[in-house]
């Protein structure tokens, strides 16, 4: 590790995207309990409010009008701004105090609308944006370096923070009208929320594309394994979707000699039939 193609190996290839991993896959797995609780739907997942779709556009954008010479910085800030963008129109949704349910078809139809804008972009796009976009739809950590360190940098603090907010989840969990009861100002924290997990998600997708299962399933089986107690399912949700991404990570890498398969397709892969099994486990 001290000599100089250790040094280069460990600490400036394997490193940086180690820690994107761990930091990627908490922040999705944070994402979708949160979500869960918030709209008081399992299946809720980062993708579900078209936060997602909304850093996918933004990031398309950039590469389409930057004509592929922008550099990683820029293109981090075009898919962060996406998904604020979204998000702030959640948010304008939200102020009109939407129910829980409508607020997550406004979320899905955003998304849809997003999905439609990046398929008409790759239609329209040159040979080597479309290859470029239709890698980046798939997800995947090759291109991981310290340059995008003030992404993860990024991602820390709000991940902390909610770790730390099992009481306003705890009481969201339980619904709207027990929420009301129990003295929590519903629209402040909603709208919170929203704004955390739209962030997490933005920083998610500029770091490495879409990703999905992660924050489905890794909520889902802790709930399954009697973990509903968002002080210790908040915590559980980061570590054990860290290790699910990582172990993900390492799959894309060694599955094939030649090259390295992008990770969506790999948790894709091995989320869904884990999560049948699952369901269909539930309902016996």
């Amino acid at each position: 590790w001290l000599s100089a193609r250790g040094e280069l190996f460990v600490w400036q290839i394997r490193l940086p995207r180690t820690l994107a991993v761990l930091l990627v896959g908490a922040a999705l797995a944070l994402s979708g309990a949160v979500m869960q609780a918030l709209f008081e739907n399992p299946l809720a997942e980062p993708g579900l409010l078209g936060v997602s779709n909304g850093a996918g556009v933004g990031l398309i954008a950039a590469v389409l009008l930057g004509q592929g010479q922008l550099p990683g910085w820029a293109l981090g800030l075009c898919a962060i701004a996406g998904a604020l963008i979204i998000t702030l129109i959640l948010l304008r949704f939200a102020r009109r105090h939407l129910s829980t349910s409508r607020l997550l078809l406004a979320g899905v139809a955003l998304g849809i609308i997003c999905s439609a804008l990046m398929t008409w972009a790759i239609y329209f796009s040159t040979s080597f944006d479309l290859r470029q976009l239709m890698y980046w739809m798939m997800g995947g950590f090759g291109g991981v370096d310290w340059q995008q360190s003030w992404l993860m940098i990024a991602l820390i603090p709000v991940l902390i923070w909610i770790c730390c907010q099992s009481q306003p989840l705890n009481m969201l969990a339980l619904g709207e009208t027990s929420a009301r009861q129990l003295g929590l100002p519903l629209w402040f924290w909603r709208n919170l929320l929203v704004v955390a997990t739209g962030w997490m998600v933005g920083v998610s997708v500029a770091m490495a594309g879409a990703i999905g299962f992660i924050g489905l399933v890794i909520p889902h089986i802790l709930r399954l394994c009697g973990l509903t107690d968002h002080r210790v399912l908040l915590p559980g949700c980061a570590l054990a979707g860290a290790i699910a991404l990582l172990l993900a990570d390492v799959v894309a890498r060694l599955a094939l000699a030649s090259a390295e398969l992008p990770i969506g397709v790999v948790t894709a892969t091995l989320g869904a039939p884990v999560f049948i099994w699952l369901l269909l486990k539930s309902a016996r």
